[in-house]
């Protein structure tokens, strides 16, 4: 079991994988789950548009696709995002950049443990949870 921190089109960003890694699975125990194999593919908006198209049938750009391959109480699965739309929102929402990257990291990884975020409520409800996670980073 692992989780992997790859790039595609862009350069890695400037993460503690290490940190970041124990991080994920102190989260994960948090909603009683353990992590199998993850992936982070770190790519461009137009890497994450091509995949957008391609598997999920959208024709816009994103921050974030999360293929789910979790079993039981194992998650795992590959999780795409894209640095250019990190960054704008990092812009938008006058957040750091880093901050922002370890905000979609967790993202995906909460969609992993089952926590949505397209119906009513969910949105308030995920942005939550990823705040509870963004302190126990800085712990």
């Amino acid at each position: 079991m692992a989780i992997l921190y790859q790039a595609e089109e862009v350069k890695l960003p400037s993460i503690k994988k290490r940190e970041t890694t124990n991080w994920i699975k102190s989260v994960a125990a948090s909603y009683g789950k353990a992590v199998g194999d993850i992936s982070f593919i770190f790519c461009s908006d137009e890497k994450i548009l091509e995949i957008n198209n391609q598997y999920l049938q959208h024709d816009y750009y994103t921050d974030i696709i999360t293929f789910d391959y979790s079993e039981g109480g194992t998650i795992s699965g590959d999780i795409f995002i894209s640095l250019d739309t990190v960054k704008s929102n990092a812009e938008q929402f006058g957040t750091n950049y880093n901050e922002e990257i370890h905000r979609i990291i967790i993202h995906g990884i909460l969609h992993l443990c089952g926590i949505n975020d397209k119906g009513p409520g969910e949105r308030e409800f995920m942005t939550g949870c990823e705040n509870i996670a963004l302190k126990m980073l800085e712990k």
